[in-house]
């Protein structure tokens, strides 16, 4: 059974989610590549401001393609999550709680992830035209010269996604792993 998770992510509802658990995102999340990350560190430094609001704010690190005449946005699969490693502790102190991507995280990341008490779900590769029939609003927000890289404001329903490293560092990534070195 999925569960459902509502964007924004409370530390307590992101508390509530375990290592393995399928959910179905609905709510607000915003877009964030490296290069919007790099940007929003340094304007924050600048202005002590991000360009949305960190509480308990949901990144699903994507560069969407163009849309086509009559949808809202083009194909957004998920990128590479350790190219945001270096930016994610920072924004989860200031109020993060919840990013999408794929691949493995950094050990200090998800030692920020348990101090901090955020998720880290994972959006499956390969699948950017499905999870794009997720995104029914997308509305540029910061950094419009970066492109597919600018910041996004979407609003998602069933966003389909598992939870890949809980608050207590559980981290499917490890955790399946060691279950094929026993075969």
């Amino acid at each position: 059974m999925d569960i459902q998770v509502k964007a924004p992510l409370s530390k307590k509802e992101a508390s509530a989610l375990r290592a393995g658990d399928i959910v179905k995102i609905t709510g607000i999340v915003y877009t964030s590549r490296d290069a919007a990350h790099k940007r929003m560190l340094e304007q924050y430094e600048k202005t002590g401001k991000f360009p949305f609001d960190m509480e308990n704010a949901v990144i699903y690190y994507a560069g969407p393609a163009p849309a086509k005449p009559g949808n809202v946005i083009g194909p957004a699969g998920p990128t590479t999550s350790y190219r945001m490693d270096s930016y994610a502790p920072f924004l989860m102190e200031h109020g993060q709680t919840g990013m999408i991507g794929k691949g493995a995280r950094s050990k200090d990341v998800i030692e920020s992830m348990k101090k901090n008490k955020a998720v880290y779900f994972a959006a499956t590769g390969g699948a950017a035209a499905l999870i794009s029939s997720h995104i029914k609003k997308s509305e540029i927000i910061a950094y419009e010269d970066l492109g597919a890289e600018a910041i996004r404001r979407l609003y998602v329903e069933d966003f389909p996604a598992i939870v890949v490293i809980d608050t207590e560092g559980n981290n499917l990534y490890e955790t399946e792993k060691a279950k094929y070195r026993t075969l």
